[in-house]
């Protein structure tokens, strides 16, 4: 474990503090647990990013017109 100095508006730091007591857990594991749900967040999106790129709108069209036409099942019409 590394320890990290941070400084916090005293706003945000009374709402870690709530949630972190509501959760029943420390500051430390609440902040650090917060961190990791971004990094995990930014991620997935530079993952999500890079197999788009990768996409090709061809294949996908061609991939959708094999789909036979047919009425959606009771229960999944579209709404609207």
């Amino acid at each position: 474990m590394s320890t990290l100095t941070l400084q916090i508006p005293e706003g945000i730091l009374s709402a870690i503090q709530q949630s972190a007591q509501e959760a029943g857990v420390s500051v430390d594991q609440f902040v650090s647990s917060a961190a990791g749900e971004k990094l995990a967040s930014w991620r997935s999106l530079d993952w999500l990013r890079a197999e788009a790129a990768q996409g090709n709108r061809a294949v996908f069209e061609k991939f959708l017109g094999a789909v036979p036409a047919q009425s959606p099942l009771p229960g999944d019409e579209l709404q609207g």
